[in-house]
């Protein structure tokens, strides 16, 4: 008997796929890099005519496949004569880089739920003194979280579909939502709430630069948990029944709504207490902390609410991240999925320790490539290339290389709107995602 989703089942699991630290961490401090409103427009606008396209795409060649990555673009190659397709399905391995980086963020969340337990930063500066202590010396505590948060991701991993994924799933993303949506009650309370309304989402259009307009296409990318295999592979589980259009249009909205939630929470915070939207990367574990501290007592509590659901988020990506390569190894070399799981769990777990001592000032020269720690090298590798690449093969897969084997999501769409979405496919998302990549190099600018 195939092990499916039930309809509600695969909402979730594919929403916790796209809700990850992308939404919660990501999305906030670049909206705050790249001025607000008129990112935000730039970014929903991609979501709509890139992301949910090729969201639709890949949902539709999971079902058609209804296997592993390399499986079902074998089964395409074959029907169209390019049995050499067979190779763009090792993307199901892109999610497998992700978490070797992906892992040791996870364990840094972890650490930090622990930390606020123990008592906050009370300033930029020790919370700055904070961070890079752990990332550069505290290497025994790094893998301690790396390792816990592995063994959580391979404990639902090695559950299947329905005892595993769809259970972590069910669980997490409502309750995921309703801290989100307590928080932004909470910040609705206060003064600065408006002011981070107007920032999120009045544009400003003179600070909108060519670089934003990237960073929108390839953040709409990134945040749908595009090109990575996991969405094929759950969707070779989806329920017959369950429509794609409305499954994809389903999990884009969630995942756009959290996304836009967190920038509220968080620029009222950051207003609130004088500091800036535009503080970067270290937004989470430098300037949020200390915002709890200077909040009181209430402080701690929200501080670790909001680092569990940055956690939740974490912890859903990953698991989707995993599955693909799992899914491909069990049903390619015949093993259990329990050995299929501790396999792939364990090449990832190896490298992200090498990621962590590629940061360390102990090691850091001897797990580096030319002069590049380990750790960036495996996070720009996916983000400037592996995914991207992998979008434009899904959307050429799909758009030209199914053919008559699209009827059934015709029928599902009605023929004026698939029309608009088969041109999309075929045009409009390969070629932006191509632009994305040729200006992220310095090939063209805008």
């Amino acid at each position: 008997m195939v092990d499916r989703f039930s309809k509600i089942g695969f909402i979730l699991a594919t929403v916790g796929s796209a809700v990850g630290l992308g939404n919660i961490w990501k999305f906030p401090y670049i909206t705050g890099e790249f001025g607000g409103g008129a990112f935000v427009i730039v970014y929903l606008f991609t979501i709509l005519f890139v992301g949910i396209s090729i969201l639709i795409a890949e949902m539709y060649l999971g079902k058609f496949g209804g296997s592993d990555t390399v499986s079902t673009f074998e089964k395409v190659g074959k029907e169209n004569g390019i049995p050499s397709l067979k190779f763009a399905g090792f993307m199901g391995f892109n999610g497998l880089i992700i978490m070797t980086f992906y892992s040791v963020v996870i364990g840094w969340i972890f650490y930090y739920i622990w930390s606020s337990i123990n008592g906050l930063p009370s300033s930029v500066a020790e919370a700055e003194s904070e961070f890079t202590d752990l990332i550069s010396s505290q290497i025994g505590i790094q893998i301690f979280f790396h390792t816990f948060a592995t063994l959580t991701v391979l404990h639902f991993v090695n559950g299947g579909i329905k005892k595993g994924i769809e259970k972590l799933n069910n669980i997490l993303i409502p309750t995921l939502v309703l801290i989100m949506i307590a928080l932004l009650f909470y910040s609705m309370s206060f003064d600065a709430f408006s002011k981070s309304f107007q920032f999120l989402f009045y544009p400003d259009w003179d600070k909108l630069t060519s670089e934003a307009f990237v960073r929108a296409v390839g953040h709409s990318f990134f945040t749908l948990s595009l090109g990575m295999g996991a969405i094929l592979t759950y969707s070779a589980s989806l329920p017959k029944e369950a429509s794609i259009t409305k499954s994809a249009l389903t999990v884009s909205l969630l995942d756009t709504a959290i996304a836009l939630v967190a920038g509220l929470i968080i620029f009222t915070l950051l207003f609130q207490y004088g500091e800036e939207p535009s503080k970067g990367p270290g937004l989470v574990f430098i300037s949020m902390p200390v915002i709890f501290y200077q909040m009181g007592e209430i402080g701690s509590a929200l501080s670790i609410l909001f680092l569990s659901a940055l956690g939740m988020a974490g912890l859903t990506s990953a698991v989707s991240l995993v599955e693909p390569a799992v899914l491909y190894v069990k049903n390619r070399f015949g093993v259990s999925r329990f050995w299929a799981t501790i396999g792939m769990g364990s090449i990832y777990y190896l490298i992200g320790i090498f990621a962590i001592l590629s940061y360390s000032t102990e090691y850091g020269e001897m797990f580096s490539i030319g002069g590049m720690a380990i750790f960036d090298i495996l996070e720009t590798s996916s983000d400037k290339f592996l995914l991207p690449f992998s979008g434009i093969v899904i959307a050429l897969a799909v758009g030209y290389g199914l053919g008559k084997k699209l009827e059934p999501l015709k029928e599902e769409m009605g023929n004026t709107f698939f029309q608009i979405w088969l041109f999309t496919i075929r045009v409009i998302s390969p070629l932006a995602v191509l632009f994305f990549m040729l200006n992220l190099y310095g090939f063209i600018e805008l």
